[in-house]
């Protein structure tokens, strides 16, 4: 029994670790200067349907970035995530085109955006406000081109 519960936990920090291995550098552009944060990219159907579902933890720096293969609109929900999470959601060009603040876990309410996006980044609840993130502040990312 103890042994597999050293491998379960060895298993678990070794995936913890590939995880972290697979981050970019994303910086946000606000009227109070630029914030840096290492986000996972979900650019696959599948890795974007996931998500941040069934985490209940997220570090202060970090982030997800779902890039869609076209700019379209676009809308969210929260049902099986655990943790409430701001959503970001911007243009091609970088631009943010909206903010969703604190967005409630686990509601299974759809949460849209006026307009067309490239991507939507999720960062913990509260972020957006702390940084002053406003409609017209921009994103830094290759995904994104200026």
């Amino acid at each position: 029994m103890k042994n597999l519960l050293v491998l379960g936990l060895l298993t678990l920090a070794s995936s913890s670790a590939a995880r972290a291995q697979n981050l970019d550098r994303l910086e946000i552009l606000t009227a109070s200067g630029a914030h840096a944060y290492s986000v996972e990219i979900a650019n696959t159907e599948q890795s974007r349907e996931f998500g941040l579902m069934n985490r209940r933890f997220m570090p202060a720096d970090r982030g997800m970035l779902f890039e869609f293969p076209k700019e379209e609109p676009v809308a969210f929900w929260m049902k099986n995530t655990f943790i409430p999470l701001d959503m970001i959601f911007i243009r091609h060009d970088g631009a943010v085109i909206c903010v969703t603040a604190n967005a409630e876990p686990l509601s299974e309410a759809t949460i849209p955006c006026d307009g067309p996006v490239d991507g939507v980044l999720e960062l913990n609840g509260g972020v957006a406000a702390s940084i002053g993130l406003r409609p017209g502040d921009k994103v830094r990312h290759p995904f994104f081109k200026p």
